[in-house]
């Protein structure tokens, strides 16, 4: 059975396993922010119009019940945005993960799979070289790296956990999937990791998060997420081709 992205009429279609929390968190917040708002304005007023006489202890006694109520959510909504967090930032993804590794550069996303024996070849920067086909740098010299394919789409199959790699060859970009409900910046000299779900086949575009230069509004690409067998298909030819 097909699985529909869900639906916010404020949020672009959620296609991941965990964006149904991001969005209940994004809901709640907002509803906090709208009722503290309203709730301090009508104090404000409330405090300019009345007489300095009637202050009472009832008036004092609803204001803490607020700020009580207040603070019991908002500890609530951080512990669950501190779960979510480490779920997909800290907590070591399943042996079966995939492994893809997300490269950022001015103004491109590159996206490289390590391919039937599941390990990166070695990468050396004074070997990149897109004009010739190593946008990445792989040293030839490396056997693993033979069979890596690299890629400018993202293709996942639905259903499986993925671990992204992301690293940056130039500046700082982010890595962005709205509706994945994914984000994380690309670093010069850091691999940064996160992990996720796919669960909704469809196409997603994938944007960057940070100003980057003035090629910034270029740097997009596309997240496939298709059946096991369309993503088997598929990396069959990119090797193929290689």
């Amino acid at each position: 059975m097909m699985l529909e992205a869900a639906r916010v009429a404020w949020m672009p279609a959620d296609g991941s396993l965990h964006g149904a929390v991001v969005d209940r968190l994004m809901f709640w917040n907002l509803v906090a922010l709208c009722v503290a708002a309203l709730v301090a304005h009508v104090w404000l007023g409330f405090a300019m119009l009345r007489r300095r006489s009637a202050a009472s202890g009832a008036s004092a006694a609803v204001r803490w019940v607020l700020v009580g109520a207040f603070c019991v959510m908002y500890a609530w909504m951080a512990l669950t945005a501190q779960q979510l967090w480490a779920s997909s930032r800290f907590a070591g993804p399943s042996l079966t993960a995939m492994q893809v590794e997300v490269v950022g550069e001015q103004f491109q996303w590159y996206f490289r799979y390590p391919g039937a024996d599941a390990v990166f070849g070695v990468v050396r920067p004074e070997l990149v070289n897109a004009a010739a086909g190593n946008p990445l740098g792989i040293d030839p010299r490396d056997a693993h790296g033979a069979d890596d394919v690299v890629s400018s789409t993202l293709v996942l199959p639905a259903g499986r956990e993925v671990d992204l790699q992301l690293r940056s060859l130039d500046v700082i970009h982010g890595f962005f999937i709205p509706g994945m409900r994914l984000k994380e910046n690309t670093v010069p000299g850091l691999v940064l990791h996160v992990h996720f779900t796919p669960v909704v086949r469809g196409t997603y575009p994938i944007l960057c998060s940070q100003v980057c230069g003035l090629g910034h509004e270029r740097m997009q690409a596309r997240l496939l997420v298709v059946s096991q067998a369309e993503f088997e298909e598929w990396m069959a030819e990119r090797e193929h081709a290689r």
